[in-house]
């Protein structure tokens, strides 16, 4: 890959999709079309960094005719889009999992369930009382035993009573020894397999590409965000973003309805 023009300082644009590259109603505008094409032409790669896997990821990519690699799954999933093929997974612990879970519940009461399958085609099975965050498809499960039945990249955690932030700390508290827990936005509080973060699989597409993490500017939303900045050269939080990532962004744009990505690499570009 050449190096970024003079024009554009990074060589690589890493850009969360919900609530940063997407507008609420899930689309991507035309000016930020616009941004990142100018962005790639003047020798920088966009690369798209998500929490979701691959299935809930896949039509948002075909949408931008983006053929680039994906990291997906909160850095799970290395997808190269263009050949439609995963290029890296990991799968959680299914053991530690359980143990976790127990874990959980033994401090804050019985959760409501839902877990992401590995893979091209993975379901995201989904329990009782679980409420899925927009029309995303998802199939229903009533036996747990079928939660535990293949591999999976992750589980999703919801309780009746506490917040995302209440959840994801008590989580943190009883069972960051066996997994990783991540809060990606209200509603969605995840557990990946220890270690995991999106900075995991942004280094590992960053490497195919040649791309150093000084080079890289990333845009973000969420707590799950935090280990990308942390990763990458330059880390923009948009104006709706969670005040954990606030605290540790580089610089503040606008939001993700007001197009926040583009603001920022419209200035870089001059």
């Amino acid at each position: 890959m050449s190096g970024a023009s003079s024009s554009f300082p990074y060589r690589l644009v890493a850009t969360d999709l919900d609530g940063t590259l997407l507008r609420d109603d899930h689309s991507v505008s035309a000016r930020t079309r616009q941004a990142l094409a100018a962005a790639t032409a003047a020798g920088a790669a966009h690369i798209v960094v998500t929490g979701r896997a691959v299935p809930w990821t896949r039509p948002i990519l075909e949408d931008l005719g983006y053929q680039g690699l994906a990291v997906c799954g909160q850095g799970a999933q290395v997808y190269d889009a263009g050949a439609g093929r995963l290029l890296t997974s990991v799968t959680l612990d299914r053991q530690l999992a359980g143990v976790a879970l127990a874990k959980i519940e033994a401090e804050v009461g019985p959760l409501h369930l839902a877990a992401s399958r590995d893979g091209l085609d993975g379901e995201v099975l989904v329990g009782p009382g679980y409420d899925v965050i927009g029309a995303l498809p998802a199939t229903p499960f009533t036996d747990a035993s079928d939660l535990w039945a293949a591999p999976l990249n992750k589980l999703y955690i919801q309780h009746p009573e506490l917040s995302s932030d209440e959840l994801a700390a008590a989580a943190e508290r009883t069972a960051g020894g066996f997994v990783t827990v991540v809060m990606a936005g209200e509603g969605i509080v995840e557990l990946l397999p220890l270690g995991l973060s999106k900075a995991t699989g942004l280094s590992l597409a960053a490497r195919r590409l040649g791309v150093k993490a000084a080079e890289t500017i990333a845009f973000g939303d969420m707590p799950n965000d935090i280990p990308m900045f942390a990763w990458s050269g330059h880390g923009v939080a948009m104006a709706n973003a969670h005040r954990e990532l606030r605290a540790v962004a580089d610089e503040v744009t606008a939001s993700n309805e007001d197009d926040g990505i583009a603001v920022v690499l419209e200035r870089l570009l001059g």
